[in-house]
């Protein structure tokens, strides 16, 4: 039987700033500092698993959107890491928030470090997730050259998240297939997409990517690196490479994991968010 999640009864709402029309959904107690999460490259709000989303909200403020061009916003898509960063500023002081904490997974992980950097007073705590500093990093091995042939595809099917995203082990592929059943349950109804002219501007911002491996020590908020062993798409060596760079940091290594480490463990993994959020 299908589950209720609180994130999938959570109805899309809008904020327009400057002319551009955001989407958004925010579910959770309110009161605390709110957690702004931002999406991996070629994902939307609906991509995100609701049973991460929900242990989350059992304790937080929780807003996921769709920045610039982006699924059901509006406006250009920026062709810029930075430029996904000032739009994710404009979206939060658009809701007229003064202190969010940031959760970015994969892609969402550089744009929640270039807000961190840029906007240092914004930020309380920062979680990084199936991520990195991003650039050419020390040491760092190279993804494989299957990755971007299968991340690269007009469309992608259930094998290739499961590449992409989930160990190849018997466990990681039962866990991965629960997942994206669970994330189904959105996408079958709305079939929310990243159009190919958005994808396109986001392959250029990641490729033009120089990183922010030599401004990590600028990054004096509290800092939680997520990942799993086995991310294909982001070694987990750029995980470690943060620990060594950051002034106040936690790490956290799922051996059993991949790139959607957050997806595979979602009851464990938001308890250490949780946790670190605390």
């Amino acid at each position: 039987m299908p589950v209720d999640y609180l994130a999938d009864a959570t109805e899309t709402e809008h904020v327009e700033i400057n002319g551009t029309r955001f989407a958004f959904r925010r579910f959770g107690p309110r009161g605390d500092v709110p957690l702004v999460l931002f999406m991996r490259f070629r994902g939307t709000i609906d991509h995100w698993d609701p049973a991460v989303l929900d242990v989350l909200a059992r304790e937080r403020d929780v807003i996921v959107f769709d920045n610039r061009g982006i699924g059901f916003s509006g406006g250009t898509t920026p062709d810029s890491v930075a430029g996904f960063g000032e739009g994710a500023i404009e979206f939060i002081e658009a809701l007229g928030l003064t202190r969010v904490d940031l959760l970015g997974w994969s892609m969402g992980g550089y744009v929640a470090q270039a807000v961190a950097l840029s906007r240092p007073d914004l930020v309380r705590r920062l979680v990084v997730v199936g991520s990195g500093p991003g650039g050419k990093v020390p040491g760092q091995p190279a993804s494989p050259d299957k990755v971007w042939q299968v991340a690269g595809k007009p469309v992608n099917d259930d094998e290739d998240f499961l590449y992409l995203f989930f160990p190849e082990t018997d466990e990681g592929r039962e866990l991965g297939l629960a997942s994206l059943c669970r994330t189904d349950q959105r996408l079958l109804k709305s079939h929310a997409e990243v159009s190919p002219e958005a994808v396109k501007a986001q392959m250029t911002a990641i490729g033009t990517f120089t990183g922010f491996y030599d401004r990590l020590p600028e990054i004096t908020t509290p800092v939680l690196a997520v990942n799993g062993a086995h991310d294909v798409m982001i070694n987990a060596f750029a995980t470690f490479a943060m620990s060594q760079r950051l002034p106040d940091a936690k790490v956290i290594f799922y051996t059993d994991a991949g790139h959607g480490v957050l997806f595979q463990h979602p009851d464990e993994f938001g308890k250490d968010v949780l946790d670190f959020l605390r």
